[in-house]
């Protein structure tokens, strides 16, 4: 299957227990320069502050491997599931519904979000629909995921808002622009309406993908906080999938957020690499405007950097960054308070604007 996080147009969890994390029998063993020590830190952390994911592509595994349909029990066929995500101690996670391809946008998009319901269903004591940033700390609290639908691709509203509104009813809470009519060269007229009508309806707007001059125009034409759920730093590596400092001075300015995938491709092979490309985000952008966006989801062999293979490696991340000098409470807006701020910043705006609107739906 194509590596979907790297296509333009394109999981919380009950805290585990300190002495179980990284310990899922699928996953690597620590890098020997992470201390013990340090990755006992980083289970403290977690416990209170864990990971909300910015982008998992499991949803377009499952309908390609239909034979993938227990998630529940550790095994070689993907790369998530349940037990590696609490073993990662993901607390949060957006399950992506962007497409590979063209054609049949809509029809994939909606047999997407059956995927992710069934699932839903399948695993009601795992994992828990969010729809706002409550839904996080509720879902934590009852030892469940909370699970963000999206991005949906925006090539699917093609000249509807009504479709636009019709995937908000359905769950879905950010949305692609990359790759649709309305914003491939900049914003057209009708593209500013549906940015106003994101807005409205607290849908979050990820730029994964856009070109930089779109990217920093939507950026400045949005009311909320965007995002990019999965990237890392051109400046670090040139891949046409990462972000450029322009655009990570843009996002520092509007209260954004940069979310920094797991990809070796962008990143590097390493788990040092990727702290390198956290480290130069967190700089550019600020420690408010920095998160976790791995996209894991995928079929091996799909190239990750060593020691983070899959979800469970995220405690040896956090441990990386707590031995390079990131204080605990940078750890906290990286790992879960960046994503909780920006949901609640968008429906803020929300209301602002159903308040001007009369309070119409």
């Amino acid at each position: 299957m194509a590596d979907l996080q790297d296509d333009p147009a394109h999981v919380g969890s009950a805290p585990a227990a300190p002495g179980s994390l990284g310990a899922d029998p699928g996953s690597e063993a620590a890098p020997a320069a992470v201390l013990a020590g340090a990755l006992d830190r980083a289970a403290a952390l977690l416990a209170v502050h864990p990971v909300a994911d910015g982008c998992n592509t499991l949803l377009w595994t499952l309908r390609q491997s239909p034979y993938h349909d227990n998630i529940d029990t550790p095994e070689g066929g993907v790369d998530t599931d349940i037990p590696r995500l609490r073993a990662g101690v993901v607390g949060a996670q957006f399950w992506s519904l962007l497409t590979p391809g063209p054609d049949r946008v809509i029809e994939e998009t909606l047999e997407q979000l059956d995927v992710a319901h069934s699932l839903l269903r399948r695993y009601p004591d795992s994992l828990s629909l969010a729809l706002a940033a409550d839904d996080m700390a509720d879902a934590r609290n009852r030892g469940r995921i909370a699970s963000f639908l999206g991005p949906a691709p925006g090539r699917a509203l093609t000249d509807s808002l009504g479709t636009l509104r019709a995937f908000h009813a359905l769950g879905v809470r950010s949305m692609a622009p990359a790759g649709a009519e309305w914003a491939d060269r900049g914003l057209t007229a009708f593209g500013h309406e549906v940015v106003r009508e994101l807005n409205r309806l607290a849908v979050l707007i990820d730029l994964t993908g856009c070109e930089d001059a779109v990217a920093v125009q939507i950026t400045g034409a949005s009311k909320a906080p965007v995002l990019i759920s999965h990237t890392a730093s051109a400046a670090l590596t040139p891949h046409p999938g990462n972000v450029s400092d322009e655009v990570l001075r843009a996002l520092r300015a509007a209260n954004g957020l940069c979310m920094v995938t797991f990809a070796t491709a962008r990143t590097g092979d390493s788990l040092h690499a990727v702290a390198d490309h956290l480290d130069h985000v967190r700089a550019v952008a600020g420690p408010h405007c920095v998160g976790l966006g791995a996209a894991f989801g995928g079929e091996p062999p799909t190239p990750r950097p060593v020691g983070l293979t899959d979800p469970s490696g995220y405690p040896r991340l956090i441990a990386e960054l707590l031995d390079r000098g990131w204080p605990e409470s940078e750890l906290a807006l990286l790992t879960w308070g960046n994503a909780q701020r920006v949901l609640r910043d968008a429906e803020f705006t929300a209301r602002a604007a159903q308040h001007r609107r009369g309070g119409s739906a």
